[in-house]
């Protein structure tokens, strides 16, 4: 099943300087996991970068096919933990190191968007999170790449 996973990276830019990142994989395609690692620069993030990044996450259709969600996000983003107990169902978190590690339900398409569903079309997940994001009065830069290859 691994040659079917698909990896993506979302970075948060503020003043064309990345705030914050995630590396997504989704594996097992419709109702599979979606798993995410969150990352923030040292120092001060202004306030709504890293949750544009969690929703930046979580409105790729990739995981809005996915059921759950496996996510490490370091201790201490408050802010990333908030927006993802905002988002997702059956919230349960644990501590591992430096991260703390979260296991999530996802709402289904259709509780998300009605019973049509039809909010999230068609299209490529670039499109989905690519542009500017407006949060808290700044404008966040969202921007998907393939991660680096090893």
């Amino acid at each position: 099943m691994a040659e079917h996973d698909q990896y993506q990276y979302i970075e948060v830019k503020h003043n064309d300087r990345t705030v914050a990142s995630a590396q997504v994989t989704t594996c097992g395609g419709s109702g599979g996991i979606a798993r995410a690692s969150f990352r923030a620069e040292s120092g001060h993030v202004p306030p709504g970068h890293r949750a544009s990044l969690v929703d930046a996450v979580l409105d790729l259709p990739e995981v809005q096919q996915s059921a759950r969600l496996e996510a490490a996000i370091p201790l201490g983003d408050t802010e990333s933990l908030h927006r993802l107990q905002e988002r997702c169902l059956d919230v349960s978190t644990r501590p591992a190191g430096g991260s703390a590690l979260l296991d999530a339900g996802l709402p289904s398409t259709a509780a998300r968007f009605g019973t049509g569903g039809g909010a999230t079309g068609g299209g490529a997940s670039r499109s989905a999170v690519s542009g500017d994001r407006v949060s808290g009065g700044a404008a966040p830069n969202l921007a998907t790449r393939p991660p680096a290859a090893p």
